[in-house]
């Protein structure tokens, strides 16, 4: 996109238009709007104000919104001048920001694993980093352990780990969960993955139970992806959080080896991989290897600051109890180095849409007579494309105690493809939140639906997965897959070809052609949600089939 949209916040920025004539301010630009009631407030979240902020959000003067970037910074100016302008206080103190600590961690290509006879080579059939702010870490003939799918649960009574001693050894992961592939077993929720089956859980259990190194063996159809993600999405800079005791509590050397490299293996010590994983999918099961494995990761450190947003309406009633609503601010950023003359990932679908949201809602919440009795706190995250690391540094260092914070809803690259008639739970069944979000979609004349494919752990992959692991019912829900009329339908089936091509690519920028009906939809949902628990005295509750509950 090559549209200035500078010009139309000179507040906002500080920044001066280029034009003698001022630009008309968008609508959602206003400044005080007329008191109103929940009726009125909820038909005033219009598609045009989410149209416009995304328009903004996404212009080529943000550059692609990449974290301790000039793009940040235009970005959180904007976003703290809208909040200002539409009465919210600041959520941190005097501050609108939360600095949030990065680390940038770049492994060092020229390295191979030595497991057992063989000697895998880097993105072909391996690939390994580590987490820990050192810039060497050996793994020298440490002891190999099939650990099954590394999973320690105790509602779903399995252990992988039972009876088995793995500090300091090297420990071989299926990926996904024992339902996955076993659908029929009753095990753990059959084809719908649980945290269990996240990689980012199997190098966090491998670390509590002390070992060495992790490796997960890649399989295309329980991951959801194939070997290409896992060589092109783990290589390069990683990025995790500072912390004072340098992740030395991490595991390692945290990594991948493909399916094949992991046959070999078995086989070299007299073992049918695949009879193994049988196993591993029946009950909880180990078996060491009686091979070692070696592996010398060198790697760059950087520490770089950005910065979360927190803006909050005070609750009339019970001021110190919370909802959060989340979306994140931050995308890919500017890359000189691309191909073409388009440099910037402008990140209009993901996720200037759900920062659009969520200043679209907080000009509602505002516009009302009477605050709601609990407070309604927006935290706009940083770093989510990093692997959620905003989100996740609030959660450990939040500024509302977890113990006052409700519920979290969370709005992520919303639906452009026009109004649904049903809504698409992600996660369903999880939390009595959902209680809350059918009642708000009856109000629609929609239905509740799961997801499309809960087997991928989507669940898992936004901002809200941070409140719901530390015990904060959250709720992710958004479009559905049933549009409104035939036009829709139409419409649907041209632009969702544009929207699943762009995704993290240059091309997701601004059209003017996009149906902004359903993110408007989904908005006036999510307020409807929001305005319910922050109006009631109770306290949403996870279900006893979730994995998670409150600490």
């Amino acid at each position: 996109m090559k549209k200035t949209f500078l010009a139309m916040m000179p507040l906002a920025l500080g920044l001066t238009a280029c034009s003698d004539a001022p630009a008309p301010a968008p609508a959602s630009q206003a400044t005080a709007q007329p008191q109103t009631g929940f009726e009125q407030a909820y038909a005033n979240i219009s598609a045009a104000d989410l149209r416009e902020y995304t328009k903004i959000i996404s212009s080529d003067e943000f550059e692609g919104r990449a974290p301790t970037s000039v793009g940040e910074q235009r970005t959180i100016e904007f976003l703290v001048g809208e909040f200002k302008k539409l009465g919210l206080q600041p959520g941190n103190g005097d501050s609108y920001l939360q600095p949030v600590e990065l680390l940038e961690i770049t492994a060092d290509e020229d390295m191979s694993l030595q497991l057992g006879e063989q000697t895998l080579v880097y993105k072909e059939n391996m690939v390994a980093g580590t987490s820990r702010e050192q810039a060497l870490v050996e793994l020298k003939d440490s002891d190999v352990v099939f650990v099954g799918y590394g999973v320690n649960a105790p509602e779903y009574d399995w252990n992988d780990y039972a009876g088995v001693d793995v500090k300091g050894k090297t420990v071989i992961i299926l990926v996904n969960d024992p339902g996955f592939e076993n659908p029929d077993s009753g095990k753990f929720q059959g084809k719908t993955m649980t945290y269990y089956g996240r990689w980012t859980y199997k190098y966090e259990e491998a670390s509590r139970q002390g070992a060495a190194a992790a490796f997960i063996v890649h399989e295309t159809a329980p991951a959801s992806y194939d070997w290409s993600v896992v060589a092109n999405s783990w290589t390069g800079p990683q990025y995790g959080l500072v912390k004072e005791n340098g992740n030395m509590d991490r595991v390692g050397v945290e990594g991948w080896i493909s399916r094949d490299a992991a046959v070999q293996l078995f086989a070299e010590r007299g073992l049918d991989f695949d009879a193994e994983k049988a196993k591993a999918m029946q009950t909880p099961y180990q078996k060491a290897l009686g091979t070692t494995a070696s592996v010398t990761v060198k790697a760059k450190l950087k520490r770089s600051t950005s910065n979360n947003i927190i803006a909050t309406l005070p609750g009339s009633k019970t001021p110190d109890e919370h909802l959060i609503y989340t979306a994140h601010w931050d995308h890919l950023g500017k890359h000189d180095n691309l191909e073409g003359e388009d440099k910037i990932y402008n990140g209009a679908h993901d996720n200037a849409t759900g920062t659009a949201s969520a200043l679209v809602m907080a000009k509602a919440f505002a516009s009302l007579s009477t605050a709601p009795e609990r407070s309604v706190t927006f935290l706009v995250v940083t770093a989510e494309e990093q692997g959620l690391l905003g989100s996740k540094y609030y959660a450990e260092h939040p500024v509302i105690p977890l113990a006052k914070t409700v519920a979290n809803i969370n709005m992520d690259a919303m639906n452009l493809l026009g109004r649904t008639k049903d809504v698409s739970v992600i996660g369903m069944g999880k939390s009595e939140l959902e209680q809350y979000l059918e009642a708000a979609a009856q109000r629609q004349n929609r239905v509740l639906t799961q997801e499309g494919h809960p087997q991928a752990g989507y669940y898992y992959r936004s901002d809200h997965f941070n409140f719901a692991k530390n015990g904060v019912p959250a709720l992710y829900a958004k479009g559905g897959e049933e549009p409104v009329d035939d036009a829709t339908a139409q419409y649907r089936k041209k632009t969702n070809l544009v929207i699943r091509g762009c995704y993290h690519k240059v091309c997701d920028e601004f059209r003017d052609s996009w149906d902004f009906s359903g993110v408007q939809q989904d908005a006036q949902l999510l307020f409807d949600v929001g305005y319910q628990v922050a109006n009631s005295a109770n306290w949403p509750q996870w279900s006893a089939t979730s994995e998670f509950q409150r600490k």
